[in-house]
């Protein structure tokens, strides 16, 4: 058994998305950071990332893409993997809610819960939003009912459905709280979480019957387990799949790191279902801000491409993972843009940083033939710059052992930009003019030594850095010497031949770039301003028809359960309808002007007594109304009726 202190980080498990960005990557990499920095400090580090595959989102994916939802998740995780492995992303586990051992122990916590007496079934009756998988009250999704979070349409919903008693424990939980004031972080989160549960905390719905793709309910298998509450569960799941001792080693988590959207899942549900099954909670949730774009927008024509893998290729894996571990302040937001990025590499990293670099392995290579010789006659500049690179660690690791990224590197920092100005105050070149060649080793060798310590300290953020740097100052076989424990001064190797390369942050044309943005500014306002093409002729109306005629049409509201493409057919799409309890298919020829996918969960009308046909060896029974003109079509909405009503 170890004896190393543990710690144990997690990410929240990712909706498997084709559209990864640089927010996902954010918080996957403030993890792997704060592991690889844990297992530095000489921790038994453990850091968890993961997949959410159950729910009606994927669910309805899958099927407008004529696949099974596990076949559907599973080509998605994979450039999950790839991503992480290009970001230098190094998990201990990775868990899919799909994991057989995942579902065993979410059914026993449920049934658990569920005997004691603290689950029970009722009937709900709300506004769900499919693309959250978050129930809203009438009063949060307004009188356009949409979602609050994503401004996508909320769905009402009205189903029998099992309920988790949370009301019962908001007394105990604010106690918990105000007796563990650091659990919920930043400070401004756990105050906006305690008003939210003194307002009063309503029971949660934590089962579905609408659809199947979940977990099932072990004591009723028509219900699903709601996603949300079969999610949070991985946390402990992924630390029992062979048996009980990961979890004796690591339970409760140190951190689970999440963004501010996702906080009240994590510092109010996730924390209430542990109290009920009486396990102890995590020690702390911190809710980090969001990386936001300056317009709001997402394009890569105006060159703010959000998309890591591009970013990555484009400036290499370290540069952006400093970027987002710098540029973010505790407990913030930030903004990105290609600008500010290549201003950040530019500044910390070509010119302060990469500068130290150059300078100093050019100085060696021109001055002492390569070789660090050992200091002894020193200057009056040599003991701040020492003294400051002693306290360095120390004050590095307060920040780090905070999460506060920023600060931490804002620190370190100062020492790379001290060790410049000293560059320039005791001038090496006038020393080797003046042929003191004992003040120049030792100035040279005090370079090199910060050089190493702020490698060392920075190796969690940037993992690849210093093995470039290690092979720049000949020390590559040096092990030792990139331990936390070796930041002490002086113990660089004297009589060390250096192999000076390539500069490793090279300088990035920030004028290109904000030409390349403002060109694509201004051609995106151009299309805007032109004028718009003409409004195609309406159609001359039919033959005149009378009542009686129109009065045979039967049109009803139908609700769309499943849509997907007609195999070899361009224009065709085939619809599953529920119309008042009854279910129908049919097909419809719109399938240029929609994707299956939009359509899923929408309320239309349809001709419901019209004469069924077959197309293409499949009956279809109906057809579904549309607006037409020109060359655009919409289908026709009712969204706030009641699937089976007449439309007279």
């Amino acid at each position: 058994m170890s004896d190393k202190p543990t710690f144990y980080i997690t990410t929240p498990i990712y909706y498997p998305s084709d559209n990864l960005h640089i927010g996902h990557a954010y918080t996957t990499v403030a993890a792997d950071t704060m592991a690889r920095y844990k297992k530095m400090r000489g921790y038994d580090a453990y850091f968890l990332t993961g997949s959410d595959e159950h729910g009606q989102k994927i669910q309805r994916r899958a099927a407008a893409a004529n696949m099974q939802p596990k076949e559907f998740v599973d080509q998605i995780i994979k450039s999950f993997k790839e991503l992480w492995k290009i970001l230098q992303v190094e998990n201990d586990d990775f868990i899919r809610t799909t994991d057989a051992h995942h579902e065993k122990y979410a059914q026993e916590l449920f049934q658990q819960i569920y005997e004691q007496g603290d689950i029970y079934k009722s009937e709900y009756e709300g506004w769900y939003c499919t693309s959250c998988e978050t129930f809203f009250t009438e009063l949060q999704v307004g009188e356009e009912h949409v979602c609050p979070d994503c401004g996508k349409p909320a769905e009402l919903m009205k189903e029998e459905s099992y309920f988790f008693r949370m009301s019962k424990y908001a007394d105990r939980w604010l106690k918990f709280i105000e007796e563990n004031p650091d659990f919920i972080q930043p400070e401004s989160r756990r105050n906006e979480m305690v008003n939210f549960v003194k307002q009063g905390l309503e029971d949660l719905c934590v089962s579905r019957t609408t659809f199947d793709w979940g977990i099932k309910v072990p004591f009723d298998e028509k219900h699903v387990i709601y996603v949300w509450f079969d999610a949070l569960i991985n946390y402990i799941s992924a630390l029992k799949k062979d048996d009980n001792s990961l979890y004796e080693k690591f339970w409760p988590a140190d951190v689970h790191l999440v963004g501010k959207d996702i906080i009240r899942f994590h510092t109010i549900i996730w924390p209430i279902m542990l109290m009920a099954a009486g396990l102890p909670l995590p020690k702390h949730v911190l809710g980090h801000g969001w990386v936001l774009l300056g317009d709001g927008k997402m394009s890569k024509s105006k060159g703010n491409v959000v998309d890591p893998v591009i970013l990555c290729d484009r400036y290499g894996s370290d540069a952006i993972r400093y970027f987002q571990k710098r540029e973010m302040q505790y407990g913030q937001d930030c903004t990105y843009s290609e600008a500010n990025l290549a201003l950040r590499i530019n500044n910390d990293l070509a010119n302060d940083y990469g500068n130290l670099l150059s300078r100093t392995t050019g100085m060696l290579e021109k001055f002492q033939e390569g070789l660090v010789l050992a200091p002894s006659a020193g200057t009056d500049f040599d003991a701040d710059l020492i003294q400051l690179a002693k306290d360095t660690p120390a004050a590095f690791a307060a920040l780090m052992d905070k999460m506060e990224w920023a600060n931490a590197l804002a620190e370190l920092w100062k020492l790379v930009g001290k060790a410049n100005k000293y560059i320039d105050d005791v001038a090496p070149w006038a020393l080797n003019k003046e042929g003191k060649k004992e003040e120049l080793a030792t100035v040279l060798y005090n370079m090199v030594e910060v050089l190493r310590m702020v490698t060392v300290m920075v190796a969690p953020v940037m993992p690849s850095l210093l093995p470039k740097v290690w092979a720049q100052l000949g020390i590559s076989e040096r092990d030792d010497l990139a331990s936390w424990e070796s930041l002490k001064w002086g113990l660089f190797p004297a009589g060390t031949k250096i192999n000076r390369g390539e500069p490793l942050f090279p300088r990035i044309d920030i004028d290109a770039i904000k030409a390349q943005m403002e060109a694509a500014a201004a051609e995106a306002a151009q299309e805007e301003a032109a004028p718009a093409e003409p409004e195609p002729e309406i159609e001359p109306l039919a033959e005149e028809c009378v009542y009686d005629d129109f009065a045979k049409v039967d049109l009803r509201v139908v609700k769309v359960l499943e849509c997907i493409k007609v195999p070899k057919a361009d224009k065709l799409l085939q619809f599953k309808l529920e119309m008042g309890g009854e279910e129908r298919t049919v097909l419809s020829g719109i399938a240029k002007f929609y994707q299956p996918e939009e359509l899923v969960g929408k309320k239309l009308i349809l001709v419901a007594n019209l004469a069924p046909r077959k197309i293409r060896g499949i009956e279809s029974k109906g057809m579904l109304l549309s607006a037409a003109i020109g060359d655009k079509l919409q289908v026709i909405e009712a969204p706030d009726m009641p699937t089976g009503s007449r439309v007279c």
